[in-house]
């Protein structure tokens, strides 16, 4: 692995009365040329940043990823909840490549996945879906019909076709974790489907169907890392097949990791979402990082409601914690931005302020990705450099990349900063 150490970084001052004061101020990279080329980075706000002396949930995560790196006896499952940012799944896919590949024997599972080219719209690079029946795709952002029930993914693909052949394999990536089960999020009730799977000779050991949360369930007797489905009507409805994603699952431990993002979405697009609880249920978070919020804060400084945004992003996080009470979750303060390319985006601020707040409230941890970047003004910095796009929204692919190692880097800093308070306690 080609992890090394860099030189200190200058420390944000603590609080004695903040998880902060045991914050490890070695930087952990796996290339630290990027870095020395683009040094407006502001390194030392590239922590998970605490705001109370405690914080229960993340201590429990702490000591159950250290048992699963040594012990390798459990899985931990990780949602990052965004919008484009997350869809393309740039940044995301190489921290998932870190988690499951830095420690020995901890593959860990690919998580939930969605056939976005088949919706119509950008699909990550590093899995393909193909079919070659005609599909309707609905993004929650832009659309709402009254017989599409959103989801978890924001999103859905329907096709009315008689018989509808899918399939799944991965592609450009080096993670390519093989699953013996896998779920179809699908219609809710009786499926207007029988499903077959063209994979060959598998041993298909169970198949479960939850008719009440709208999925189906296979568990094979062998492993596999691609999958060939058929779709056959049963019904004379004509009623379309609905897809909601695809979760592939495996008896191997280590991390599931399940970008979940749509282009366009805003914290309010997954509230209006009457399926994301229940779904979310189904496998419930360990960690869930929230990067929602660009979308939040792209209007007129005037139109930006503080109140409204705290209220929304506060409902999300009592979401997720009646799924899993213990879940640990990190805030993400959205990276700075231009509004309609020319005008400084002060929202920003705004929301760095209301994530704080909910931060000590719920005694949680933030990653401040706009303090990173070098705050306000600082995407045309970014753009200068090739690291973000013309929209001043977006980061290039390289950007992208180098997000994803400031996300490594600022976990294992939490973890050797959690190490230390172990000892100091």
């Amino acid at each position: 692995m080609l992890l090394t150490y860099m030189v200190r970084a200058q420390i944000a001052t603590s609080t004695p009365d903040s998880l902060n004061l045991y914050y490890h101020p070695d930087i952990f990279l796996l290339d630290t040329t990027v870095f020395k080329k683009y040094p407006f980075i502001d390194l030392s706000n590239n922590s998970f940043r605490f705001y109370t002396a405690e914080s229960p949930s993340w201590k429990h995560f702490f000591r159950e990823f250290s048992a699963m790196t040594a012990d390798k006896d459990r899985k931990l499952n990780i949602y990052h909840l965004g919008g484009s940012h997350l869809q393309a799944d740039i940044y995301t896919h190489v921290f998932r490549t870190f988690l499951q590949t830095y420690w020995e024997d901890l593959c860990g599972e690919r998580g939930q996945v969605f056939p976005f080219s088949i919706a119509g719209t950008n699909n990550p690079s590093n899995y393909k879906f193909r079919s070659t029946n005609k599909w309707k795709g609905f993004r929650s952002p832009v659309s709402r019909p009254a017989n599409v029930n959103y989801g978890l993914s924001g999103i859905v693909a329907t096709c009315a076709d008689s018989i509808i052949q899918l399939s799944f394999k991965y592609d450009r990536t080096e993670v390519r974790s093989e699953f013996k089960s896998f779920r179809i999020l699908h219609n809710k009730g009786t499926l207007p489907y029988s499903i077959s799977i063209l994979n060959g000779e598998l041993g298909i050991k169970d198949i479960f169907t939850n008719e009440k949360l709208g999925y189906t369930e296979y568990l094979l007797n062998k492993e596999i890392d691609s999958l060939d489905l058929e779709f056959t009507r049963t019904s004379m409805d004509k009623e379309p097949l609905e897809i909601y994603g695809f979760t592939f699952l495996n008896d191997s431990p280590g991390c599931s990791y399940s970008a979940i993002g749509v282009n366009g979405a805003s914290l309010n697009t997954y509230l209006q979402n009457g399926n994301f609880e229940e779904q979310l249920r189904i496998y419930p978070p360990d960690l869930f990082i929230f990067s929602v919020g660009t979308n939040d804060a792209n209007v007129r400084y005037d139109q930006f409601d503080a109140q409204y945004y705290k209220n929304n992003l506060e409902t999300l996080i009592q979401v997720v914690l009646r799924c899993n009470p213990d879940c640990a979750i990190l805030l993400t303060v959205p990276n700075d931005s231009y509004f309609q390319k020319k005008y400084l985006n002060r929202n920003i601020e705004r929301q760095q302020k209301v994530i704080i707040e909910l931060a000590e409230k719920y005694k949680l941890a933030v990653w401040d990705v706009y303090s990173i970047m070098g705050e306000i003004g600082s995407a045309k910095t970014w753009q200068n450099a090739g690291l973000m796009q013309a929209d001043l929204v977006h980061f290039t692919p390289l950007g992208y990349q180098i997000k994803g190692k400031l996300l490594i880097d600022a976990f294992l800093k939490f973890l050797e900063q959690m190490r230390n308070t172990e000892k100091m306690q």
